[in-house]
Formats: structure tokens, sequence, C-alpha cells
């Protein structure tokens, strides 16, 4: 049987790849460098090949990150190996398509809600994929505080989700390490506010 990206054109994948909202060059971090803010729940990974991938990448992406340094936010919230993680072969092929002037273009990598898995992962496979030193400019970002230290949050778009699971990490600290399951917690009815300002206000500030 095919594969979803089978049947879909190169340019209707790339198309995909753009409606989906996955690559973005948004605001800067705190060195006032450029910032590409990656979110890995969007990658529609059994939609699109690696080479509509790349050539979006290489159309899109990569033209505005050739002349000064910049940062990479890849958001992991929620990624899950069956639905939308590309896999490795796929990223060992993205990594070696990127032009060198890119790559030492790039000075830092935050990578927000690593989880156990991911952090094995790049402990045990990152010095092997990603030469140049990247595996070494690989900054985890725990919670969303810590990253507004590295990007200006004024100028970030962040999804609503990864909010929530910053909040569920709050309550379920464990589930950084792998101990607790990511199922959504179940608690009582939300204590009253005395404030009528919303969640979603209360997060924009600052």
């Amino acid at each position: 049987m095919d594969s979803p990206s089978a049947r879909l054109s190169l340019s209707d994948q790339m198309k995909l790849i753009e409606k989906l909202d996955v690559f973005k060059i948004q605001g800067r971090d705190k060195h006032g460098r450029k910032v590409l803010r990656i979110i890995g729940k969007s990658f529609p990974a059994r939609s699109v090949s690696k080479e509509a991938l790349n050539e979006y990448l290489r159309e899109k992406i990569f033209p505005s990150l050739e002349e000064k340094p910049f940062s990479i936010v890849y958001v992991h919230t929620n990624v899950h190996r069956s639905e939308n993680f590309p896999g490795i072969s796929t990223l060992r092929s993205i990594y070696d398509a990127i032009p060198e002037n890119v790559k030492d273009n790039l000075e830092a990598v935050h990578f927000v809600h690593p989880g156990l898995q991911a952090r094995l992962f790049l402990a045990t496979f990152g010095r092997l994929l990603f030469t140049g030193g990247l595996y070494k400019k690989v900054n985890y970002v725990t919670r969303l505080e810590f990253l507004w230290d590295q990007v200006r949050r004024n100028e970030m778009e962040i999804p609503e989700f990864v909010y929530d699971h910053d909040e569920e990490l709050e309550f379920r600290p464990m589930m950084d390490y792998g101990i607790e399951s990511d199922h959504p917690r179940v608690y009582g009815a939300p204590p009253a506010m005395d404030s009528s300002v919303s969640m979603y206000s209360m997060r924009c500030i600052g």
C-alpha cells in the first residue's frame, strides 16, 4: 500500500507543511538573533516525504537564515513516534541538506519539553546524527518560563496546548522523567477566581 506522501504531489506536500505552520521564522532571542520556531506536534510525518520537507526548507526557510546568526526554538510537546516524529533517517537527511553557511550561523537550539525519551535519544544518537558541534548547542528547556530567559516572549507565538502541558508538568513534575504517564489529569472543579481575567490573557502578561 502506498504511503500517504506517495498520494500527494511534491507541491501539495509543501503546501501542507506551510498550512500547518510547522516552521516559522519569528521574533528574536535575547541576543538579537532571528529565531526559527518549530512546532513538532504539527509536523505531518505520515503525509510528507523527506524530499518534500527538504525542498520546503530549501525554498522557504534557509534563504532567510544565510546571512546572520540565528537560534532555533523546537517545541517537542506532544510529539509521538507513531504520529509526528519523522524518523532517524529523515532527521539525518534534513541535517545533511542544510547549507554549510546556515549550519555555521546556527548558534543555539532551545529544545522545549524534551521528556526522558527525547533526552535518551539525543544522548545515544545525537553525536552520530549531528556533526559539526550541533549536539553541543542543544539547550533543554523543561518549562516555558525558562524559554523566556532566552527569547523575547512578546515576539514568540506558542500554541495553547504547550501552555496546557506546561501547567500539567507543574502538577506532575515526574512526567519530565517518564515516571508518570502523560494522560490528562482529572481533578475536581477548578477553584473560583476573584479576577475575571482569563487564563489565556494571564499567559500573555509579561
